[in-house]
């Protein structure tokens, strides 16, 4: 019973905030999230990465080793991605941003931090410090077909995560008053971007649903899996294994439709927000029983 409640308390207040979201989504269809938006990615996001990576104990070879298994994570993901795109005769470079980046920020951070605080905290943000940097890198390059290195160069969070991984290589000490400031903001930016989540179920539409969900299949079934093959395959345990297969079975990242739509003809955006809709749901019913597993067996 008691695994139970350690899962009820991990994932109610994730839930509870993409509700409210939803429900204020429904209650008005004008309402603007552009600030949410423009917060996240250029104050937000940075803000996480750096309070996650130095402040929660983690140390130089954690955050280098679970970033290396998290980049083979998505090698095996870009390979399921591209089999399923070929098989269903999509484009399989445009439309694979949605399979190989899940949203390990806005769900995948709060659910690591409740199942195992700040030791799934630090860990949970090596792991997203990488999707952010291929959100901005490898993301750009897919849906447009060509490398734009402006983009890199504009990306707060780029800089972020340098400085984090200086900050830890040299072990530094982080003064208090940088502690404090990116604490609230990375609580602030996590229920801001999750409650945005919730409004964005309400305005994405699915185009086609048995595809969507055949997508969404592999994005939230598989991922689980390959992410239990990189566990035994290097013998993982303890809570940075459970953060790490909690991570893998994240649905599509909204940010891959935001970059589609800037780089992307919108037919394949359409795609993107299909996969996005439904593997969002799926993971519903999916993330419970990933992270009950994850606590029962690594922690």
């Amino acid at each position: 019973m008691e695994i139970y409640i350690k899962l009820f308390e991990v994932l109610f207040p994730v839930f509870f905030v993409v509700a409210i979201g939803y429900y204020l989504g429904k209650k008005n269809s004008k309402l603007d999230t552009t600030f949410i938006t423009y917060f996240g990615a250029n104050i937000g996001s940075p803000a996480i990465i750096f309070y996650s990576v130095t402040t929660t104990g983690l140390t130089f070879d954690i955050f280098k080793s679970y970033f290396a298994y998290y980049f083979l994570a998505i090698i095996g993901f870009s390979i399921i991605g591209i089999l399923f795109l070929y098989m269903m005769k999509k484009d399989p470079i445009m439309e694979l941003p949605p399979f190989i980046l899940p949203n390990t920020g806005n769900m995948g951070l709060p659910i690591c931090l409740f199942a195992y605080g700040s030791q799934g905290l630090g860990v949970a943000g090596a792991i997203s410090s990488l999707i952010i940097l291929f959100h901005f890198t490898l993301g750009v390059f897919l849906a447009s077909k060509k490398f734009n290195f402006h983009v890199i160069v504009k990306s707060p969070s780029f800089y972020a995560v340098l400085i984090s991984v200086l900050f830890l290589y040299f072990n530094f000490e982080v003064p208090n008053f940088i502690i404090n400031t990116t604490m609230l903001l990375t609580y602030a930016t996590i229920f801001l971007i999750l409650m945005s989540l919730g409004i964005a179920l309400t305005r994405l539409k699915v185009f086609s649903f048995n595809k969507a969900l055949i997508s969404s299949v592999a994005r939230v079934i598989i991922g689980p899996i390959v992410g239990l093959i990189i566990i035994r395959s290097f013998n993982l345990t303890g809570i940075a294994a459970g953060v790490l297969l909690i991570q893998c079975s994240m649905p599509s990242a909204v940010l891959t439709y935001l970059v589609g739509s800037i780089y992307s003809p919108k037919k394949i955006v359409d795609n993107i927000a299909s996969m996005i809709v439904v593997s969002t749901v799926l993971s519903f019913i999916t993330i419970p029983i990933v992270v009950f597993f994850a606590l029962k067996y690594f922690i």
